[in-house]
């Protein structure tokens, strides 16, 4: 017997538009479409997204407008920048989200795990008790608990208290 789980939100991903060039610099450029891109923050350095198809609730990732695929050719007072972003995303997502713990995460180049490769960024996946079970090891799928408007709403209606 073959099990088929229902994953509607997946087809804009596979069946959508694609961007043009970089995605990141799509939504660096287009400030005007924030709302729609699921920004949370942006400003003179960097940007803050949701990810769109995110490995927990509440996943999102920051991003320097300046266009590298090498974290060494990044200006280092924008990687500070980041590294000052993190620490309060981190602070938001357990205070105003309710993560037990954050993972953060680069993966500098395809070999590395990067799906955007060309344009570095930076992870912050909250984590919470319990919240990995078996299928995503042995099925290779997630499952996402919530709404990703919802948690998006949330976290854009507090970011401005932490970021």
């Amino acid at each position: 017997m073959n099990d088929i789980l229902y994953a509607p939100w997946r087809n804009e991903y596979v069946a959508g538009a694609k961007c043009e060039g970089c995605v990141f610099c799509h939504i660096s450029e287009n400030e005007a479409m924030d709302e729609e891109h699921h920004v949370l923050y942006r400003d003179e350095h960097c940007f803050v997204v949701m990810n769109r198809y995110p490995y927990t609730p509440g996943h999102f990732m920051i991003i320097p407008h300046y266009h590298t695929d090498a974290l060494e050719a990044l200006d280092p007072a924008v990687w500070l920048h980041m590294s000052a972003l993190a620490q309060k995303g981190v602070r938001m997502l357990k205070e105003g989200l309710g993560a037990h713990a954050v993972n953060i995460g680069m993966n500098l180049g395809r070999e590395a795990g990067a799906g955007i490769a060309e344009h570095i960024h930076m992870h912050l996946v909250p984590r919470w008790e319990r919240d990995t079970n078996f299928i995503t090891a042995i099925a290779k799928t997630r499952v996402y608990s919530t709404d990703f408007e919802k948690i998006f709403k949330k976290l854009k209606s507090i970011t401005f208290e932490y970021l």
